[in-house]
């Protein structure tokens, strides 16, 4: 896990962990305030129950991550004419200003109310569901997200990116490093990521 520094391009705190939770990222921020830094805002992929434990501090959900997740919901060649008109959508999101978008967004809605409304009967359990739920899920994604999608746009003088794609970016630097490593050892593995974090630190 990575906090960096989005202004100054800087990798600020690291921690290696099996998988992600709240916890460590909210470690992160404190040991950041322990050391005297000022969050003035925060880019994250939109954890569940992050936004909240972050709160008071502005967030900004990243945008490329939210069009991956309209993706995953619909694939990338999505046959529904309202899904692939959402997921396209969702591709003008990082080209686009708040206004522009949520007035097409909410357009979208207006036009696809009735078919996502739509409920068939499972066969399997005799009960009425969703027809179109992967379309629904990623309607309500949006939806959920929406006010965390713009906190760059609302809150210009926070200075913040609209995605993490300078993080993404570095994520990507160490896997191309490592893939020529990659019979090393995992204590040698730790020790290469420490070596490459330290050329990056603040």
């Amino acid at each position: 896990m990575v906090i960096k520094d989005a202004l100054r391009n800087k990798i600020l705190w690291r921690k290696y962990v099996s998988h992600e939770t709240i916890a460590d990222y909210m470690e992160g921020i404190e040991w950041l305030r322990s050391h005297g830094f000022r969050i003035y805002g925060a880019v994250c992929d939109g954890m569940k129950g992050l936004f909240k434990a972050l709160h008071p501090t502005p967030v900004q959900m990243c945008q490329v991550h939210q069009q991956r997740i309209v993706r995953t919901y619909l694939t990338s060649k999505p046959e529904l004419e309202a899904s692939i008109e959402l997921l396209e959508l969702s591709k003008t999101m990082t080209g686009t200003d708040k206004e522009s978008f949520i007035g097409a967004f909410n357009q979208w809605h207006e036009r696809w109310r009735g078919f996502l409304s739509e409920r068939s009967i499972d066969k399997a359990t005799g009960k009425k569901r969703y027809t179109h739920r992967r379309l629904r899920s990623a309607y309500l994604s949006l939806k959920r997200n929406m006010p965390y999608l713009w906190t760059f746009y609302d809150r210009p003088e926070l200075g913040i990116p609209n995605t993490n794609n300078s993080l993404e970016g570095t994520f990507t630097d160490i896997k191309s490093k490592l893939r020529v490593h990659s019979g090393i050892s995992r204590a040698n593995r730790i020790k290469f990521l420490d070596e490459y974090i330290s050329r990056h630190c603040y």
